[in-house]
């Protein structure tokens, strides 16, 4: 076992100086050179970063790697996001038992026969958002006519939250997720938000619905400030993820027309193409992150306990030993061992929901729009390399 190497290889996050759907080459050069390298983060501190497939697998399997940010080490990609898990911790930020307990409350929401029965209405959403969007016209930003109302409907009716109330939360999310944000405006845009979850949780106390929030209150295990805040975690988790993931999925579609061609003449085959467009994307490319409570050999090095480590999903789902030819978009690949949605008991919850989702907006692009293109350059997309969640700020498209 190597002596741990305390001098970093880079500064996390690393530029982005390849293609825009590609993980910066810093983090493919880690992972081929250094698999477990230490890294210098935002306020100089430092930490492990782990860019192989199987390595990051164990770490997130293991629970000597601790989710629990209050724990000295914990590594944050930005002030902002420090800020954001200060204050009573989300289930993402809890170890087990309390991650357990917690997470029980909602499995059951998130079920896959549960959320299949969901298809219809989903379906219905996705067709109406269409028809407003080609109404008269050849052309529209398909992030704010499509792929954002899409999940933020949804999730707004999972949860019984007014989706008039769209523009408020969706700000907010906004703030929450951008790494240069002010720590100050990152506390009023959370502050605000819980406040207006923890209202709306009261409320539902007197006028139940057959939302999330309303069973929460009826299971009568949680005080009104704790729904509010799994409120908070599924909201923003519910729409940015799955928003994203779509406008990123269509413009690399876009990009790579035999890949189109292949899914409209084989529609059959979207489910896994979508597990192909989680793996070559995987939108949360600023890592999942642990900290070692004890000392643990990781990749040839050992991490010591305190030690702040950075799970690179991103790389590790670029891996040639995991995935031949890994920097390719190959439709027809099975790519159902990505860790796209993470790994071990903290594997993300509504990854059922996410996975419909996408499946049902994928599948009516295609069928209804066969003339689908780009009204910029590619050059001209802006990406969203500033925020925790990767996507498009807008997508310009005609058919």
């Amino acid at each position: 076992m190597a002596t741990a190497e305390k001098t970093p290889r880079f500064t996390h996050p690393a530029a982005r100086d390849t293609c825009p759907f590609d993980p910066p080459a810093a983090y493919q050069e880690a992972r081929q050179e250094e698999p477990v390298s230490r890294v210098s983060l935002w306020d100089g501190s430092t930490s492990w970063l782990v860019t192989r497939h199987e390595d990051v697998k164990a770490v997130l399997s293991d629970a000597r790697f601790s989710s629990d940010s209050t724990r000295p080490g914990f590594p944050f990609p930005s002030a902002g996001a420090r800020q954001l898990n200060t204050g009573r911790p989300t289930i993402i930020r809890m170890d087990d038992p309390d991650h357990a307990h917690f997470r029980r409350m909602l499995t059951g929401e998130f079920m896959i026969k549960k959320v299949e029965a969901l298809r219809p209405e989903i379906q219905r959403i996705a067709d109406d958002l269409l028809d407003k969007m080609t109404d008269g016209r050849s052309g529209a930003d398909l992030v704010r006519e499509f792929a954002l109302p899409l999940p933020s409907l949804v999730i707004c009716l999972l949860l019984g939250v007014p989706y008039e109330d769209h523009d408020f939360f969706q700000d907010c999310s906004r703030v929450l997720l951008r790494r240069s944000s002010a720590v100050e405006d990152v506390a009023a845009a959370q502050t605000k938000l819980v406040d207006y979850l923890v209202e709306l949780t009261e409320s539902k106390r007197t006028r139940p619905d057959d939302g999330i929030l309303s069973r929460l209150v009826e299971r009568g295990e949680l005080s009104t400030e704790e729904i509010g805040g799994m409120g908070r975690l599924l909201l923003v988790a519910g729409h940015e993820t799955t928003a994203n993931m779509t406008a990123l999925s269509v413009l690399a579609l876009l990009r790579n027309p035999e890949q189109l061609d292949h899914l409209r003449a084989h529609p059959e085959s979207v489910p896994g193409a979508v597990e192909e467009l989680l793996r070559y994307l995987s939108i949360v490319h600023s890592g999942l992150t642990r900290v070692a409570t004890e000392d643990v050999d990781l990749g040839g090095v050992r991490v010591s306990a305190g030690d702040g480590v950075i799970c690179m999903v991103s790389a590790a789902n670029r891996d040639e030993q995991e995935f031949p030819a890994g920097d390719e978009l190959d439709l027809t690949r099975d790519a159902r061992r990505h860790l796209a949605f993470g790994f071990g008991v903290h594997q993300c919850l509504g990854q059922p929901l996410a996975r419909l989702e996408l499946q049902i907006a994928l599948t009516t692009i295609l069928r209804r729009l066969p003339g689908l293109r780009l009204t910029v350059p590619f050059e001209e997309v802006r990406f969203r390399g500033e925020m925790l969640v990767y996507g498009v700020h807008e997508l310009p498209v005609a058919w």
